[in-house]
């Protein structure tokens, strides 16, 4: 009979962390992919202008870290995929 209060128990509690995530589901947050640019100057940004290409010096298939919020969460790498430009989660933080 104790073996069946704690399973209804832990169920209970399980249903209620559930509810508790459901609602934390919807909130909105913010994705970023954090490509550091070495020796990027505030005259470089003052010069963009539309279909401008800025040399990375990125070297192909170098993870690149994904953020949310400011916090690390993976790694990835830039994958082009049909007319856009992608990233492959390659390791999670």
């Amino acid at each position: 009979m104790a073996d069946a209060t704690a399973i209804a128990a832990a169920k209970e509690q399980n249903e209620a962390s559930s509810a508790a995530w459901t609602q934390a589901l919807m909130l909105p947050c913010r994705l970023t992919v954090d490509l550091p640019l070495p020796g990027f100057k505030v005259a470089d940004v003052l010069r963009l202008q539309k279909n401008t290409i800025i040399n990375s010096r990125w070297r192909l298939g170098a993870d690149a870290p994904l953020l949310v919020n400011g916090r690390l969460i993976a790694s990835g790498e830039f994958e082009a995929v049909a007319d856009h430009l992608a990233i492959r989660v390659t390791e999670l933080a």
